[in-house]
């Protein structure tokens, strides 16, 4: 399948929505979190393993978005839109049969390894389009597009928790929400495979017009090799972990730390406070990524790392004693974790260029892969050690939030440390190193 070429005068924001279309859909997995407590309850599964196919699902979004990413660039958007189709409706396809069956690999299998995959591919598939459509603005560019992913759970949320309401949180509920969903996904990325365009002139392409790029040119393979990539990879790990601990549990943990008072919180109450969480997510893919744009990726790092670690702190230590605190204080820890997303391939291209952003990109997902074990693995985990030693209500969280502050700290560090890459690092434009190639080939 060859990329699809813009036709003259192509509106180059007739992209963002094509992006859209497919980040909306695979951003579904962050509303897991409701399928946790019938899941649960059906099959008889502790907290930790009920988030296993999720933990499983971001492993493999990393994985796929590593090996993929050249795969991307080089088949182009619509190639990896149809991939990410196939494999994250088939995911929920095979989860249907799992529930139905009661068969809970099955539903690891589907929704965690195939639309894992899906997700992972869907990810970055039109990253790297949307740079080079929006060289201008990168960060509010990509934040459009990820912002989708964020808000997914905005949508499905409160449309996960209407559909178990009325099919049943049994298996066989479990098994029918789950066919509507692969279904209906179905329809939804096929709007994004269609309508996608790469620029004619590209890379650097601002609709009608070509730019060559500016700027420092390094390829994937040479920025494997440079600190910053390495460094970047923990800040993305470690504001990553901090984001998700919460996420992956926002619904039982919600309903934890306010179980023991006068204003307990409802099943319907939790599903919405996961819906609040992906509007934070969604709102800080647009909102932080286009203020990176004024001042600077480092700087709105400092952010998320720094103030992020404050809001941990405050949630630890007065969430229980207050709702809104609670909530404000995860919508901002949120709002930082979609951030942190929809920065990146924007704090990439000025470290590495636009020459192959996007391999770069889903390179550096694997840290996005350890973080789905870590964050979830840390919170369940602690969590249900402490239930069994009789804790209950917010006392099951406490030594998870300080460890989530540690984590914050070091991320932070790792951010000051970044430094433009070193000039020996730098590959030649991508025309010159055709030009290159030739020479090369026609003197053997």
């Amino acid at each position: 399948m060859s990329p699809p070429v813009a036709p003259p005068g192509w509106s180059r924001w007739l992209v963002p929505p094509a992006a859209l279309s497919v980040h909306l859909s695979i951003g579904q997995a962050y509303a897991w979190s409701v399928f946790k407590p019938p899941l649960e309850s059906a099959l008889g599964l502790s907290g930790t393993q009920s988030a296993l196919p999720f933990q499983l699902g971001i492993v493999m979004l990393g994985l796929s978005a590593a090996f993929g990413g050249t795969l991307v660039e080089r088949n182009g958007p619509r190639w990896a839109m149809t991939v990410a189709l196939l494999c994250f409706s088939s995911g929920f396809l095979l989860s249907a049969l799992g529930a139905h069956l009661e068969q809970y690999w099955l539903i690891v299998l589907g929704y965690g390894f195939v639309g894992g995959i899906g997700l992972g591919i869907g990810y970055i598939s039109p990253v790297s389009t949307l740079i080079k459509w929006f060289p201008d603005r990168p960060g509010m560019a990509t934040g459009i597009a990820i912002m989708g992913f964020g808000g997914g759970a905005l949508i499905a949320s409160p449309w996960s928790a209407q559909m178990l309401e009325s099919f049943g949180g049994d298996s066989s509920g479990i098994a029918l929400a789950f066919l509507v969903h692969g279904l209906s996904y179905t329809v939804f990325m096929l709007l994004g495979v269609l309508l996608v365009r790469v620029p004619r002139d590209a890379p650097g392409a601002r609709g009608t017009a070509g730019h060559e790029p500016t700027g420092p040119q390094v390829s994937a393979k040479q920025a494997l090799r440079t600190p910053q990539f390495w460094l970047l990879w923990i800040v993305l790990c470690m504001n990553v972990t901090a984001g998700i601990g919460i996420l992956e549990k926002a619904a039982p943990m919600i309903t934890d730390f306010f179980a023991d008072t006068s204003t307990p919180v409802s099943v319907t109450a939790a599903a919405g406070f996961v819906a609040l969480l992906s509007a934070a997510n969604m709102a800080g893919r647009i909102g932080w990524s286009s203020t990176s744009d004024l001042i600077g990726r480092k700087n709105i790092y400092r952010v998320y790392l720094g103030v992020g670690a404050l809001m941990y702190a405050l949630i630890a230590l007065f969430g229980d004693s207050s709702k809104p605190l609670f909530i404000l204080c995860a919508l901002v820890v949120l709002s930082f974790y979609g951030g942190g997303f929809a920065t990146v391939p924007a704090y990439l291209k000025d470290l590495f260029g636009t020459y192959q952003v996007g391999a770069i990109h889903g390179r550096l997902l694997t840290a996005w892969s350890t973080a789905g074990v870590l964050g979830p693995l840390i919170v369940n985990w602690i969590a249900d050690r402490q239930e069994e030693a009789g804790r209950h209500g917010a006392s099951l969280y406490g030594l998870s939030f300080a460890i989530m502050i540690g984590l914050l700290v070091v991320g932070f560090v790792a951010n000051e440390l970044v430094r433009p890459v070193d000039p020996r690092h730098h590959a030649p434009a991508p025309k010159e190193a055709a030009h290159a190639e030739r020479q090369q080939s026609e003197s053997a």
